[in-house]
């Protein structure tokens, strides 16, 4: 199959992370894949693709005529079976394009929200929404988002469910307790802390602070909690201002942005999201694969890959009281390694990374065989 893959800006968060590598995965069995970007290429790109550069449109305003010209000249020259177009920026490039173009090569839209966060995601979402009725195939990455966006009437001519995977063999553990207990000695830590990862960008939905709290909550009840927040973003001045306060003292790390969050994650004995809003978290896979047991907010898919008590612990969301329970549960080493053991093989039988592309792979091929799919007919 000849496939384009469209994102709207890289690198940034799991929507493109999740569109990379599957474009990575499927051109390494074989098919012709082509990557776009919307707007101007941020670096470092590294870890991001692998098998092509990706060509940006370099796009200068939200919606810019010169690129969607740009992006038709390009698929008119491709010829593609389908692009796959990574939420509903990339969808709407997507369908000006090939309209312009004169093609009618299968239109496939990745959908990672769940929740529309503010007034202007959703007056983007009543452009939006048409695009979705047209194209040939909206794929949800859990069924609890699928159930709550066909009730809210986003819907395509075929709607399906694909959960995201992850690469399990690369995110085995293999670092040696030495090794982990030299990253939490340059921390200032000590071995016997009861760490406390969070890996996600720092950014408002993602709800930090929350986690600040409860570790602050869990000292006073004497356990030795501190918490490592394993990346960046536009709130760090909030949580830098609230891990000042006496409570909190030398007791939170901000790593920064990584390009390898595992030697981070290995240093943690339990990892945890405390968003408001996720869809289904590659971010939890990754901690789940490490051996690590999650403790996350019940929100999008989170019931879908934690079996509570079995591998890990959902609480409802903004629930502080709930959360630091959850947390106190798994200070406990013994009932951490046990549900940490499970976590990894649910990801091994379940999430990985080979039954996510099989999965895309048949679809795209069964789209491509139907009437009306051949690639590159002109419209009529």
């Amino acid at each position: 199959m000849r496939l384009v893959f469209v994102t709207g800006s890289l690198p940034s968060g799991g929507a493109e992370r999740h569109a990379m590598g599957l474009l990575d995965a499927l051109a390494r069995r074989g098919h012709e894949c082509h990557g776009i970007c919307v707007k101007p290429l941020q670096v470092p790109l590294a870890g991001v693709v692998r098998s092509t550069t990706p060509h940006s449109l370099n796009a200068a305003r939200y919606l810019d005529k010169r690129a969607i010209a740009d992006f038709a000249a390009m698929l008119s020259s491709i010829r593609p079976d389908a692009i796959i177009a990574a939420n509903g920026y990339a969808l709407m490039y997507a369908t000006l394009a090939r309209h312009r173009a004169g093609l009618n090569c299968r239109i496939v839209v990745t959908w990672h929200s769940t929740k529309l966060l503010n007034l202007k995601e959703f007056l983007q979402m009543l452009a939006y929404r048409p695009l979705f009725w047209l194209a040939d195939c909206t794929v949800f990455l859990c069924r609890r988002q699928m159930r709550r966006w066909r009730w809210r009437g986003l819907l395509s001519r075929r709607n399906t469910v694909i959960y995201n995977g992850i690469d399990a063999e690369a995110f085995r553990d293999r670092s040696s307790l030495a090794q982990r207990q030299e990253l939490r000695r340059q921390l200032g830590w000590r071995p016997a802390d009861y760490v406390i990862g969070i890996p996600a960008l720092l950014r408002v939905e993602k709800n930090h602070l929350q986690l600040l709290e409860a570790v602050a909550r869990l000292r006073r009840q004497g356990i030795p909690a501190r918490a490592l927040l394993i990346g960046d973003g536009e709130l760090r001045g909030a949580i830098e201002q609230r891990m000042r306060a006496p409570d909190l003292e030398n007791v939170v790390h901000i790593t920064g942005l990584q390009q390898d969050v595992r030697p981070w994650l290995a240093a943690c004995d339990v990892a945890t999201l405390c968003s408001v809003t996720e869809t289904f978290s590659l971010a939890a896979l990754e901690a789940m694969a490490m051996g690590k047991p999650v403790v996350l907010s019940d929100v999008g898919g989170a019931a879908e890959m934690v079996e509570p008590g079995w591998n890990g612990l959902l609480f409802p969301p903004r629930d502080i009281d709930a959360f630091v329970d959850r947390l106190a549960t798994l200070s406990d080493a013994d009932a951490a390694r046990r549900m940490g053991s499970n976590a990894r093989r649910l990801v091994e039988l379940r999430f990985g990374a080979t039954t996510m592309v099989d999965r895309y792979e048949e679809l795209l091929a069964g789209l491509c065989r139907s009437d009306g799919g051949a690639a590159g007919v002109a419209c009529s």
